[in-house]
């Protein structure tokens, strides 16, 4: 089976990008690493009326490779915020429209943790077959700074959910934005290496680099068919499958992005580092790649 991308789908994913291309998202993220929340607010605010966070809504329209489409852009541009969380999760888990409304949720132990409960009007955890307002903790510093974990306690009645396929759905979304942010550091490398010189040669003409920086494309690349294949069908097996194929591929862009890019790779005054991180900590959110292995590996011969 050949699988492309319909016009619209095209037309959908290249909008988002020409909005978060104008939006200064790195500004933006920096913002919200120091608590200054108001660029990122205003900027959730543009994203919804694109329709982002009615995507998990099925009244909407949309399918997971939608979903996948806009969580790749937003992990291309560093966009902070409980987007997994508020855009997909919980519309699916509670079947309800969430699209006015920013929200956040913990999963212990999957996910032990409510990413930014301090921004979200609503914050839940889940509690057996179902979920429960919650109340936030102190917050729990994390190697992404965009990033601020909470620990909740239930304080309301428990609701029942659809917590399997909205686990499944936050996954998927997680995966591609870990996607976005390999290709956003390897775009970014091959933009360096072009540009530094060392003994009077641009740096990318040396062989050992382009290989490096080759094999990170074929891993990136190799990733993005289980990602889009896992949209057409999120079973737990192939969405699990696709998680580990991203945060595998993206860390693989990650350690060689801050290779090539030397000393001033490890600062955290140089843009790179917003990607770096993010991809570090979205490595293991909504389960780890031994988790996901071992899912994979139940599926295949459980």
């Amino acid at each position: 089976m050949k699988f492309v991308l319909s016009t619209d789908q095209r037309d959908f994913a290249s909008s988002l990008d020409s909005l978060l291309a104008a939006s200064d998202t790195v500004a933006v993220a920096r913002a919200w690493a120091e608590g200054d929340h108001a660029p990122g607010l205003a900027l959730w605010a543009r994203l919804a009326e694109q329709g982002v966070t009615a995507l998990a809504d099925p009244e909407s329209g949309a399918t997971p490779v939608e979903i996948v489409l806009a969580f790749d852009r937003l992990g291309n541009h560093a966009v902070p915020g409980p987007w997994v969380e508020s855009a997909v999760y919980l519309p699916i888990a509670l079947g309800a429209d969430l699209s006015e409304t920013i929200a956040t949720v913990a999963v212990p132990p999957f996910v032990p943790y409510a990413l930014d409960a301090d921004v979200a009007e609503q914050v839940y955890v889940a509690t057996g077959a179902g979920l429960a307002l919650a109340e936030p903790g102190e917050v729990v510093g994390s190697v992404d700074r965009t990033r601020r974990l909470f620990p909740v306690t239930a304080i309301g009645p428990e609701q029942s959910a659809d917590l399997e396929a909205a686990g499944r759905m936050a996954v998927l979304a997680t995966a591609a934005q870990t996607l976005g942010c390999g290709e956003r550091i390897l775009a970014d490398s091959v933009t360096y290496v072009k540009q530094r010189k060392q003994f009077g040669r641009e740096i990318g003409s040396y062989q050992a680099i382009k290989h490096a920086l080759a094999d990170v494309r074929i891993a990136l690349d190799f990733a993005r068919p289980l990602l889009l294949g896992a949209a057409l069908d999120p079973n737990r097996r192939d969405v699990s499958a696709a998680k580990v194929a991203c945060a595998e591929a993206a860390y693989l862009a990650s350690r060689t992005g801050l290779q090539v890019h030397g000393a001033i790779g490890y600062t955290q005054e140089f843009d790179l580092s917003l990607w770096l991180t993010k991809v570090r900590a979205l490595q293991s959110a909504w389960g780890t790649p031994a988790f996901h292995r071992a899912c994979v590996l139940e599926a295949l011969v459980g």
